[in-house]
């Protein structure tokens, strides 16, 4: 659901644009909270996981696809306020470098699909995940109907933007329809890959799942048919002995994303997706934009001066997920290391 350049007028833009820095503004004070040495690396990966797995369009419809958004799943995994960091990073270096998304519509899609979908999918969660069992298998199915949920939201609000600034006279309860319909259909294949993805981490790794952190019963796992408490977030190892403990999952991380991007990507649909679909039957498309960065040499993910499009678009994926977790990952210890300074800060006012 990326919008483009000119779907939406330039006051709106800017109103939304305000939004989106305030959104990151809070959430950079908040991500202190969820952010330690050991998160932080995992905050990078877990945007550049987004990265990837955004390049995989999956067919929903007759000639509509959609991708993963990834609110949710990042909410779920490393928290609120870093998951509306993470999403933010990945739209900047789709926007600035491969040309996915509109320059003057970078604040609506933060908006959208990196603060709106956040805050459904992880509210939603953390409902779900109180009332019902505290098991390996009741969050998962949380986290597949937070997802689920979240994709619709972002349509409807995207809808509303619509409706206020919208550049062409559509009458807007087709736009919400059509919107949020084929979004429920995408948002069906956001919440398997949601799922999938968060089940699998609590399998090896509970303690790395920010959403399950904090309730008050321990988190259930079944081993050999038989329910057992999941490793307690609150046990702090030793460093050396976290350190570690996350290498080897960052590392598979990593190596999953490269291969989601370099080589699983060249058999994503081609299909246009569903914000596209819908602009395309509707009119909304009517007055978009040539993209600002569309001379950029990873345009719609391909290296330019790369004639064979397996090359080309397996090299920008992997290029996307180097950059994407290089810039989340250093985002986030600095965001980390404010913390530490703020705590030293606090420690030495309080023994003067």
């Amino acid at each position: 659901m990326h919008v483009p350049d000119g779907f939406i007028d330039a006051p709106v833009s800017v109103a939304a644009g305000v939004l989106a820095a305030g959104a990151v503004a809070v959430s950079l004070r908040g991500a202190r909270r969820e952010l330690d040495e050991r998160t932080a690396p995992l905050a990078g990966l877990v945007a550049a996981f987004i990265f990837a797995v955004q390049m995989l369009n999956f067919p929903v419809a007759a000639g509509t696809s959609g991708h993963l958004m990834g609110g949710a799943l990042a909410a779920i995994l490393v928290g609120p306020y870093t998951a509306v960091l993470c999403l933010s990073v990945v739209l900047l270096m789709q926007g600035i470098f491969f040309a996915d998304g509109g320059l003057t519509a970078l604040g609506v899609n933060i908006t959208v699909m990196g603060v709106v979908t956040v805050v459904v999918a992880y509210g939603l969660f953390r409902l779900l995940t109180g009332l019902l069992p505290r098991t390996r298998r009741s969050a998962t199915a949380s986290a597949f109907v937070a997802a689920l949920v979240s994709v619709p939201a972002a349509a409807a609000v995207f809808t509303l933007l619509y409706w206020i600034g919208g550049t062409t006279d559509i009458p807007i309860g087709k736009v919400f329809t059509a919107m949020v319909g084929v979004h429920v259909l995408i948002g069906i294949g956001e919440a398997a890959i949601t799922a999938l993805t968060v089940g699998a981490v609590l399998a090896v790794r509970p303690d790395l799942v920010h959403g399950v952190q904090g309730l008050a019963a321990p988190l259930k796992l079944r081993v050999d048919g038989e329910l057992v408490d999941a490793p307690a977030a609150t046990r702090e190892p030793e460093p050396a002995a976290r350190a570690r403990s996350t290498r080897g999952f960052w590392i598979t991380g990593l190596v999953s994303a490269f291969l989601l991007a370099g080589f699983v990507s060249f058999y994503a649909s081609a299909n246009p997706d569903g914000l596209e679909r819908v602009a395309a039957d509707q009119g909304i498309d009517e007055k978009v934009e040539e993209h600002g960065a569309a001379d950029s040499p990873l345009a719609d993910y391909g290296v330019g001066d790369i004639a064979n499009a397996r090359l080309s678009g397996g090299l920008a994926g992997v290029i996307g997920v180097s950059g994407t977790v290089v810039v989340g990952t250093g985002i986030f210890w600095a965001v980390r290391r404010r913390k530490e300074e703020s705590t030293e800060a606090s420690r030495d006012h309080e023994n003067v």
